[in-house]
This record gives C-alpha cells, sequence and structure tokens, in this order.
C-alpha cells in the first residue's frame, strides 16, 4: 500500500505533462542542463588557481617568569599550629 507502482508513476508523469508541456519541460531540462555546465566550469576554473606561496608561521618569543611559592606546611606543622 505504501510503495507507488508503474501504474502510479505513468499517471503522475502524464499529469505533469498536461499540466506544463513538452515544450516548457524541455526547456527546464536545457536550463538544468546549461546550470551544470557552468558548474563544471567553475570548478576547473577554481582547479587552475595556483595556491599561495607558503609563509612560515608566525610565533612569539616569550620568556616563562617563575612565580616563587610557599613552601609546603608538613602535617607537623599544621598539628603545631592547631595545639597553640
Amino acid at each position: 500500500m505504501g510503495s507507488l507502482s508503474i501504474w502510479h508513476w505513468m499517471i503522475v508523469i502524464v499529469v505533469v505533462l498536461l499540466l506544463f508541456g513538452r515544450n516548457k519541460i524541455s526547456d527546464l531540462m536545457g536550463d538544468v542542463a546549461g546550470g551544470i555546465k557552468a558548474f563544471k566550469r567553475g570548478m576547473a576554473e577554481d582547479d587552475t588557481k595556483p595556491a599561495p606561496p607558503k609563509t612560515e608561521p608566525k610565533t612569539i618569543d616569550h620568556q616563562a617568569q617563575v612565580q616563587p611559592t610557599a613552601p609546603a606546611a608538613s602535617p607537623a606543622d599544621v598539628k603545631a599550629r592547631a595545639d597553640s
């Protein structure tokens, strides 16, 4: 029931031909073919363009400065502070 048989497609084609006529459909197909040719021509022009010269990547020279940190407290120091 969900699939279309050959008869369904034949009826659809006849209705389309009656609505649009053969001239409009052939003109439409000619326009589609012209669009495809223009697309292919555009793609061929893109392939012939030379690639831009490669340049060295820019780098930033930076020297990291190490910040001095306080020494970590040992468990004995923590216990001594808690007792006082």
